[in-house]
């Protein structure tokens, strides 16, 4: 029978293993450098995919409102075939501008298929992205979000706001931290860890010895030591390093985001206020000349064409700023 009260002795031991010199400090930090590390990971992500929304929805957007300025512009271009017939008929005008006119609406009836198609494609995208069933309906977009003001769009001041929010340099510097630590922590490992000890020995039904243990774990393999500390070092630096360079290169993206973003909007504000109402006034000038037999047709369907790049343009102007603010946000690891 192997019970305590009917053996011999029964010997009972309980140990507890201890460390000297901060030790238990240092993996507790470690601990959460680490977990600094994965809360800057999930930041990053979310940022990344935050971005990508936002850079989608303004594709989405223009495709869909590039899709109704191309209908409108083949309303007029079927309206200047009428025009062109009407000519035509009276023996004022040549049958080539009415197939000229039939050749343009045949033009854009093949941009409008095409624009369709990428705008089925931008809808299935950002359905994915918003874990929606990828043929789900969505709604037209109506708007975009407004820009921010130039004063918000200070560099100075997103730098400061970068170093400070940015999830990637976040990540990195609870690297840095943890390598900080498990270097010390390594450096440590030259004193020796201990382990107490205390076991009470049975007798029959009776305790009636007690023993106690000192244990002491002697780091004698030098050599190893050495190598393991030389290996903490070189992490920390290569981590260090890694920081440096991360924060330059998005010191520099968010540079280039700025200045993309101020031209975006320098060429959307340069065709609203000139080229389009240029273009429309050409137009307006171009029809009421080949009305009176001043201009033939080529002109007036290049004039309508000039509207049409006006207004592309200050589309993709939109769309573009849309896309440098979102880069700029994420840049930023929050909203501006």
């Amino acid at each position: 029978n192997l019970l305590p009260n009917r053996v011999g002795s029964t010997y009972y031991q309980v140990t507890q293993t201890l460390s000297l010199w901060g030790k238990r400090d240092l993996k507790r930090d470690l601990a959460s450098a680490e977990a600094d590390q994965a809360r800057g990971r999930v930041g990053a992500s979310w940022a990344e995919l935050s971005a990508k929304i936002k850079s989608e929805f303004a594709q989405y957007y223009l495709l869909a409102h590039s899709e109704s300025l191309t209908r409108e512009m083949l309303e007029l271009a079927a309206n200047l075939e009428r025009i062109a017939q009407s000519r035509y008929a009276t023996g004022l005008a040549a049958q080539q501008d009415v197939i000229r006119a039939q050749v343009e609406q045949s033009g854009l009836r093949r941009e409008l298929v095409m624009l369709k198609l990428d705008h089925h494609h931008a809808m299935t995208r950002l359905n994915t992205l918003l874990l929606r069933a990828p043929r789900a309906p969505l709604a037209e977009p109506q708007r975009l979000r407004p820009v921010p003001s130039a004063d918000k769009l200070n560099y100075a001041a997103l730098e400061e706001r970068l170093r400070a929010h940015n999830p990637q340099l976040f990540t990195l510097d609870a690297q840095i931290t943890a390598a900080e630590k498990n270097r010390d922590l390594v450096f440590k490992n030259r004193y020796p860890d201990f382990t107490l000890g205390v076991a009470p020995i049975q007798s029959g039904s009776r305790i009636n010895e007690w023993e106690l243990m000192l244990e002491l774990n002697i780091p004698l393999q030098q050599k190893a030591r050495r190598s393991q500390e030389r290996e903490a070092d070189t992490l920390l630096a290569a981590v260090q390093a890694r920081r440096a360079a991360m924060a330059n290169q998005i010191l520099s993206d968010l540079a280039e985001s700025l200045l993309a973003l101020d031209a975006a909007r320098e060429i959307e504000a340069l065709n609203t206020s000139s080229m389009l109402p240029q273009a429309e006034t050409i137009f307006q000038s171009a029809l009421g000349s080949y009305e009176t037999g001043k201009v033939d047709f080529a002109t007036l369907l290049d004039a309508q064409r000039q509207i049409l790049k006006a207004k592309l343009d200050v589309l993709n102007a939109q769309a573009e700023a849309q896309v440098r603010l979102a880069e700029i946000e994420k840049l930023l690891g929050e909203e501006l």
